[in-house]
């Protein structure tokens, strides 16, 4: 059997091209909430590859999924429809407000889904004119150049002009701006319950219960992008249902898949009437292969000992980070919902988040950043006490490193 090509970390900067930055190690397997590096290093894991190892690594029941299916049947397109996609569907839809789903292959996909719907619906409906969405400061919604321009960092849009007109920006969680900006040329207000990587910054109940009322008086579409709040992260199956706030369209990816790649956008029957046949599409979109692991990852997750214990889960790491920050007064304010945590440097330590999270690597444990003033904890959400207080003990070295 042929050998493997030989690679390290100075193959990525040789071979890639360099939209990322990786660290300089290499990881090679996973096991639950650890995982080691080539040199055998291990590391915990707090970032879950960014909030979509909700079960963490090498889960036995999502393998035993993935196994099982790689010997049936992997991809057929979409002339033709599988058992596990709609299983898939069918378990989404009798969990949530939905009553069509629309399969793809990542959270970009999914709201790109969504902003067509929005503005194909309100088309055959009301006509050309009624076409603005309204999108909110420092989102992130993908990359296609439809969601980067929805999303507002134009750091990550700015050099890709001409940008993809008809999108209006204001300030998250102020009503007042937003009710300046929605009118009846409005198609759609996409928003997310939680800003993951604006900074985890969470919604107030009001402000998402005051768009539901201004789309409602201008017929718009209320869209929730839960890529990164869905599918338990915050303590319920998906962050609308902690508001009581019920969105028109949901987008969901990342921990659907507990690592592989998928996507999907949830609506209603009046809603998906919109997209016909031919309207939109996607080649792997609701492969069989993907929608049998996410069926998988689903049915672990959509249970009352996994939701609530991510509930118990955020106490712990409250508990452990409110020590830290005592012992070592580095943040202003730790924030988020369930296990979607940001920690917010004081100013005396502005942008030095990615430092802290390459000093916790060094210590042996994985955190990410949400811009640079906000250190970010994505886990799985399964994650034992025991790594969760280790892990924050590694974690307290290398901010003691970073106040010394």
């Amino acid at each position: 059997m042929e050998q493997p090509i030989a690679v390290t970390r100075q193959s990525f900067d040789d071979w890639m091209i360099p939209v990322y930055a990786p660290a300089d190690f290499i990881l090679v397997r996973g096991e639950g909430s650890r995982v080691w590096d080539q040199q055998g290093k291990e590391y915990i894991d707090f970032a879950g590859g960014i909030a979509v190892n909700a079960l963490g690594h090498a889960h036995p029941v999502v393998k035993a999924a993935l196994v099982e299916q790689a010997g049936k049947l992997w991809h057929l397109g979409n002339g033709y429809t599988n058992e596990p996609v709609l299983r898939l569907a069918k378990m989404l839809i009798d969990a949530t407000f939905a009553d069509k789903v629309f399969f793809c292959n990542s959270g970009a996909e999914a709201n790109e889904a969504a902003l067509k719907l929005a503005r194909k619906y309100a088309l055959d409906n009301f006509g050309a004119e009624k076409n603005q969405i309204v999108a909110f400061n420092n989102a992130f919604h993908g990359r296609t150049l439809f969601t980067v321009s929805a999303g507002g960092q134009p750091k990550y849009s700015q050099d890709f002009a001409p940008l993809p007109g008809g999108i209006t920006h204001t300030a998250y969680n102020d009503l007042a701006a937003a009710a300046e900006v929605i009118n009846d040329r409005t198609c759609a207000v996409i928003v997310e319950p939680i800003q993951g990587e604006g900074g985890v910054l969470p919604a107030d109940g009001e402000f998402l219960q005051g768009l539901r009322e201004l789309c409602d008086r201008h017929n718009a579409l209320l869209i929730f992008d839960e890529v990164q709040t869905g599918m338990g992260r915050t303590g319920d199956l998906y962050a609308y249902m902690q508001y009581g706030v019920v969105p028109d369209v949901l987008t969901t990816a990342k921990a659907l898949g507990g690592g592989f790649p998928i996507g999907a956008m949830l609506t209603t029957d009046a809603l998906a009437k919109t997209l016909g046949v031919g309207t939109h599409g996607t080649t792997y979109g609701g492969n069989p292969l993907a929608t049998a692991v996410a069926g998988a990852v689903f049915s672990q997750i959509n249970t009352p000992e996994v939701l609530s214990g991510v509930k118990q889960r955020h106490l712990w790491f409250i508990e452990e980070l409110n020590k830290i920050n005592q012992q070592y007064p580095i943040f202003a304010e730790i924030r988020g919902g369930g296990l979607l945590i940001g920690c917010v440097l004081k100013p005396d330590y502005a942008g030095k988040a990615k430092q802290i999270t390459q000093y916790a690597n060094e210590e042996g444990v994985i955190a990410l950043i949400a811009g640079p003033n906000v250190v970010r904890f994505t886990p799985s959400l399964v994650i034992p006490e025991a790594d969760v207080r280790e892990g924050l003990a590694r974690f307290a070295r290398a901010v003691a490193r970073i106040c010394s």
